[in-house]
């Protein structure tokens, strides 16, 4: 999967599962669960037992599938992640050279950030994301709202604290997707093997993207309105100039 079709992926779905289990089994139970319910999107962190042999598995039986690798703190990891086939890398801080090999290997770089220095950095540095974590403990959607106010370029992840009831907040405040964990993929779901839950959460949260930008997009009626009165402006001054405009 190439790397534009990557980021297309994360931005249209909106969210990124960060799957942070106990053992190998239970990060494959996780992924199908998340993809069953509609995101095709999972981030295996390198704290799971055998996460390199989980990534290399998905990437070969579920092609469709976008499998990126988390908590990726070295470029030795890096190149290790990328070797098994990794479609984008992210980690909770910023490793200018984890993203620099990134960019190189033509894989999407999602480097974790705080502060507006941070994220200029990673945006420079060549990230495609900029994952602000945590969120929840240091203002929530508003400490995204205020770093998108002054870097509107620069595609932000909330993450870190993302819930249910602050999902929608951070999509109103500027995020292009959210990052979630366990209010996706809860410790005891996994441990009772409860797909169906895990399920019904991963529509709830795409549900919560969707509503959100639905919000953010201006109704059709306003577009069309402000589209023709620019229009008559136009012609009226046109007339007023007697056509004098062109040459």
């Amino acid at each position: 999967m190439k790397r534009a079709e990557v980021k297309q992926i994360l931005c249209d779905v909106g969210v990124i599962p960060a799957i942070r289990v106990c053992s190998a089994e239970d990060a494959h139970f996780a992924c199908e669960s998340v993809a069953s319910g509609g995101i095709p999107i999972v981030e295996i962190t390198m704290t799971v037992p055998e996460a390199l042999d989980v990534i290399a598995h998905l990437i070969k039986y579920h092609p469709k599938m976008v499998v990126g690798a988390g908590t990726v703190l070295t470029p030795e990891m890096a190149v290790k992640c990328a070797e098994a086939g990794a479609h984008f890398i992210t980690a909770p801080g910023l490793n200018l050279k984890v993203v620099e090999f990134a960019t190189k290997s033509d894989i999407a770089s999602l480097p974790g950030a705080l502060t507006p220095t941070e994220v200029i950095e990673a945006w420079e540095a060549g990230a495609d994301f900029v994952k602000v974590f945590p969120c929840g403990g240091i203002g929530g959607d508003r400490h995204i709202r205020a770093l998108k106010t002054s870097l509107p370029q620069v595609p932000l992840i909330a993450a870190g604290g993302v819930t249910q009831q602050t999902a929608m907040g951070y999509i109103l405040a500027g995020a292009s997707a959210i990052g979630v964990g366990k209010e996706l993929i809860p410790p005891d779901a996994i441990a009772a093997r409860e797909a169906e839950r895990i399920q019904e959460l991963a529509r709830r949260f795409v549900r919560f993207v969707k509503e959100a930008r639905h919000k953010l997009a201006p109704p059709k009626g306003k577009v069309a309105a402000a589209a023709t009165t620019e229009t008559k402006t136009d012609l009226l001054k046109l007339h007023k100039d007697g056509g004098k405009g062109g040459k």
